[in-house]
């Protein structure tokens, strides 16, 4: 056999490997366990190829069997490609923070209390298998909450890798980051939003004077928010600089709220 022999061999293996995986699955699987990870999948906007690491995620330790084992190990992993991800992103996000400030930032945007709020957004709690005893409440507890987003994390990044684990971290906890670098500089808002844009689509920002009114004791300006070719939030002010500020915070709370991606990227 011929070394171009051997290497379609293994071709072919591989795929119908990849092909098998992809369906294993859906074999050892009930059907309501199927529908219940189909309606995960919408959720977190992934298809797996493997639907076995979400399900593994989505099922509590009070609940694992030999055939299904729980989520912990899942979640172990998870909580180190998140931080792993948050980390960088930080570094790249904020060039002008140093160590004790950066590590301020992460330790909240990682916090059970956080992770919670988005695993409630994305209502994975409906879809988390527990046992009956785990809770006398149908609201789960914030530290299972986080668990379970720590662990759907892990399972994303053993399906389809480091980079769309990454995405995933990041459309769901970037508005958090804006959220805490705002609490801690209030008024920097325009920084905020060129950190982000230049980091997103490679774009600066900039303002238009929409409007400007008044004598020149009593001014009022009101400038919009451009990037690319796109107008974003308008601000008002007693001086430009002002209403500059205001509307980069009016895009920012937009960004956030319609989870945009900001323009296309040409």
């Amino acid at each position: 056999m011929t070394s171009r022999m051997v290497s379609r061999a293994l071709h072919r293996s591989a795929q119908r490997m990849t092909e098998t995986m992809e369906y294993w699955a859906a074999e050892e699987l009930g059907e309501s366990d199927l529908r219940n990870l189909h309606e995960c999948e919408k959720k977190v906007t992934y298809r797996f190829r493997d639907l076995r690491f979400l399900h593994q995620a989505l099922t509590h330790s009070s609940i694992k069997t030999l055939e299904n084992p729980s989520n912990e190990r899942l979640e172990f992993l998870g909580d180190s490609v998140l931080g792993l991800v948050m980390t960088e992103f930080l570094y790249n996000f904020f060039q002008h923070h140093d160590e004790g400030e950066l590590t301020q930032i992460k330790s909240v945007v990682v916090s059970t209390n956080v992770l919670a709020a988005e695993s409630h957004r994305l209502g994975l709690g409906a879809h988390y298998n527990v046992g009956k005893g785990v809770t006398r409440s149908k609201k789960l507890p914030n530290s299972l909450l986080a668990n379970v987003f720590e662990a759907v994390v892990a399972a994303i990044y053993k399906d389809g890798g480091l980079e769309v684990a990454r995405r995933f971290i990041l459309r769901n906890i970037y508005h958090q980051v804006l959220n805490v670098a705002s609490d801690r500089h209030p008024r920097n808002y325009k920084s905020l939003l060129q950190q982000w844009a230049q980091r997103v689509v490679s774009l600066t920002p900039t303002y238009r004077v929409v409007s400007e009114q008044g004598p020149d004791h009593l001014k009022s300006f009101e400038v919009v928010a451009v990037i690319g070719d796109k107008r974003y939030a308008i601000g008002a002010g007693a001086a430009k600089k002002e209403a500059e500020q205001e509307a980069a915070r009016k895009t920012l709370k937009m960004l956030d709220e319609t989870d945009s991606p900001l323009v296309e990227k040409k």
